[in-house]
C-alpha cells in the first residue's frame, strides 16, 4: 500500500515556452477516497492540438475553453498539456486495482485522479491502441453532430488523424458513397488500409449530403463548400488556432444555401446531450477500438525520456506521424491476466 505520508515521485512533460518543452520532476499526493494512482503505459501525441500549444498559438480569447481536462498551468506556458494516456491502476478502490484505464491526462508517468476520470479499457483492446480513445471520441461526436442517413453521399476532407478516424467509423455505415480527400497521394495507402475510396481534391465527387472538413486549411474549407450539394452541410472539425481564414461566402455558400457547423469534443453533441454523458461517449469510443484497423493510425513510437525532442521534431516536420506513441518505463510488473491485463495487450 502507498503510505499517505509518503509523496509519490513522478515525471511530467511541460511546455515551458514557445517551441520548448522539458520533463519536470514533481511530487504527487497519495490517492485519497475515490481516487486512483495510475502508472502510465503509453500516451499519444495529439499532433494538431499539441503542436498549437507547443507553438504558443492558443488564442487568449479562447484559452479557458481550450484547457485540457487535467491541464496544469496556463497558455502560453508553462503548461502541462495532453489528453491521451493509458495506464494501469496501482492503488485505489479495490474494484479498480489492476485495471487498465484510459484517462484524459497529460504526458506523465505516475498520476493521481478521481476514479470518475477513468475509462476502463476492455480486454479486447490492446493498451497501445487504446491511446486513440480520445480521438475516436472526437469522431463519434462529429457523427452525432451530423447524423448521417441511409444512402448519404459523404466526403471527408483531410486524411490526417481526425479525418481518418471519421472515415473509419463511417465505412461501416450504409452510405451510397464515401470518399477520403487529401492533397497528399501518400494518404491513399491509409485509405486502402481502411477500405475507403481515396480522392485528390481535384477529383473528389461533388453533390455531397455532408462534408466533414478536417484539413485545418483555408483551401480545404473552400473545396468542402464546393463538394457539398445544394443545402448540404459542412461539419467543421479543424481548429485554426490564431490563424486567420478567409471563407469564400460569395460563391457556393449563399447561392446554394449551404451550412457550416462547428464540431468540438468539449461538449457532447446537441442531438445526444440530454441522453449521453462524456463518460458514455468515452466508453463507446474505447469499445470501438477492438477493431485492429485502428492500428493504421499508430505510426511511430519513442521513449518517454525522449519526448521533448520528439515534440520538436513533429513541430518542425522532420518527423511525420498520425499518432505518435510515447512508451513509459515498465516500473512495477504489469498485472497478470487474472487482474484484467492480458500480457499480449500491454
Amino acid at each position: 500500500m502507498t503510505n499517505s505520508q509518503t509523496p509519490i515521485h513522478a515525471t511530467a512533460y511541460w511546455t515551458t515556452a514557445k517551441e520548448h518543452g522539458e520533463l519536470r520532476a514533481e511530487e504527487v499526493p497519495a490517492p485519497g477516497t475515490g481516487e486512483a494512482l495510475v502508472r502510465a503505459l503509453y500516451s499519444g501525441i495529439s499532433k494538431g492540438t499539441e503542436m498549437v500549444v507547443h507553438a504558443g498559438a492558443v488564442p487568449p480569447r479562447v484559452a479557458e475553453e481550450m484547457r485540457a481536462p487535467r491541464q496544469e498551468g496556463t497558455f502560453p506556458g508553462p503548461v502541462k498539456f495532453g489528453y491521451l494516456s493509458v495506464g494501469v491502476v496501482e492503488e485505489g478502490p479495490e474494484e479498480w486495482k489492476g485495471r487498465r484505464v484510459f484517462c484524459l491526462n497529460p504526458h506523465q508517468d505516475l498520476y493521481v485522479v478521481p476514479v470518475t476520470s477513468l475509462t476502463r479499457v476492455p480486454d479486447s483492446v490492446p493498451s497501445r491502441r487504446a491511446v486513440l480513445t480520445g480521438t475516436v471520441e472526437t469522431a463519434v461526436n462529429a457523427l452525432w453532430e451530423a447524423g448521417p442517413r441511409l444512402g448519404d453521399r459523404i466526403a471527408v476532407v483531410g486524411a490526417g488523424l481526425v479525418g481518418g478516424m471519421v472515415a473509419t467509423l463511417l465505412r461501416t455505415f450504409p452510405l451510397q458513397r464515401l470518399q477520403l480527400v487529401d492533397l497528399d497521394p501518400g494518404r491513399k495507402k491509409l485509405a486502402d488500409t481502411l477500405g475507403v475510396d481515396f480522392a485528390h481534391p481535384d477529383d473528389a465527387l461533388a453533390d455531397c449530403d455532408i462534408v466533414f472538413h478536417c484539413s485545418a486549411s483555408q483551401e480545404g474549407l473552400e473545396r468542402s463548400l464546393q463538394l457539398a450539394g445544394d443545402e448540404g452541410e459542412i461539419i467543421e472539425m479543424s481548429w485554426y488556432a490564431n490563424r486567420e481564414v478567409t471563407v469564400p461566402l460569395g460563391e457556393d455558400f449563399h447561392a446554394r444555401r449551404l451550412s457550416i457547423r462547428a464540431s468540438q469534443v468539449g461538449m457532447v453533441a446537441r442531438s445526444r446531450r440530454h441522453r449521453r454523458t462524456n463518460a458514455d461517449r468515452l466508453d463507446l469510443a474505447v469499445s470501438l477500438l477492438k477493431d485492429p484497423v485502428f492500428d493504421a493510425f499508430l505510426t511511430g513510437s519513442s521513449r518517454f525520456e525522449d519526448l521533448p525532442g520528439v515534440v520538436q521534431s513533429l513541430a518542425d516536420g522532420s518527423l511525420e506521424a498520425l499518432c505518435h506513441v510515447v512508451e513509459y518505463p515498465a516500473g512495477s510488473p504489469a498485472p497478470s491476466p487474472a487482474t484484467h491485463t492480458p500480457k499480449d495487450l500491454r
